[in-house]
């Protein structure tokens, strides 16, 4: 079984979301004004990610040592059990939901990139066009000047 956990693949998608180190990240969402909404939404997750790891391991550990091998559990030891199991498994899905929400958030930081991209790509666009005199397009036939009238059809019998 891997050794990684949930915060160890939190950081790593927003590494790749954002293309640079937790560290530094954690440095440019703490700035006032708000330069990347997004990024301060995915930080504030991410710290409740650690949180809720750090209450796991809390409720692991615990777990574990009511059910060493060897020790057999009192009666009393059973509503600890069950308590202690039970916050586990709110740990372990308060892990899965802040995960869910940093996905969500890095794949929305991935489409205004790719919106911004485009955008940058219509604009370079429109400026590099060549410029062509305003009037009508090349293969329409111009219109008839004003004052004069367009010669009448041909009678044919």
């Amino acid at each position: 079984m891997s050794d990684t956990t949930a915060l160890d693949h939190a950081d790593a998608m927003i590494e790749k979301a954002w293309g640079r180190p937790i560290a530094e990240l954690e440095k440019t969402s703490a700035l006032r004004p708000v330069e990347d909404p997004l990024l301060q939404a995915a930080m504030r997750t991410r710290i409740h990610l650690v949180v809720a790891s750090n209450s796991v391991a809390v409720h692991q550990e615990r777990l574990h040592a009511l059910t060493r091998p060897g020790r057999v559990p009192a009666h009393y030891d059973l509503a600890a059990l069950t308590d202690t199991a039970s916050a586990l498994r709110t740990g372990y899905a308060e892990c899965y939901n802040a995960l869910t929400s940093l996905r969500h958030l890095a794949e929305a930081r991935e489409a205004v990139t790719a919106d911004l991209a485009a955008e940058r790509v219509r604009a370079a666009t429109a400026r590099t066009a060549p410029s062509r005199p305003p009037g009508p397009a090349a293969d329409q036939p111009a219109p008839p000047a004003v004052g004069t009238r367009a010669p009448a059809p041909a009678n044919r019998r």
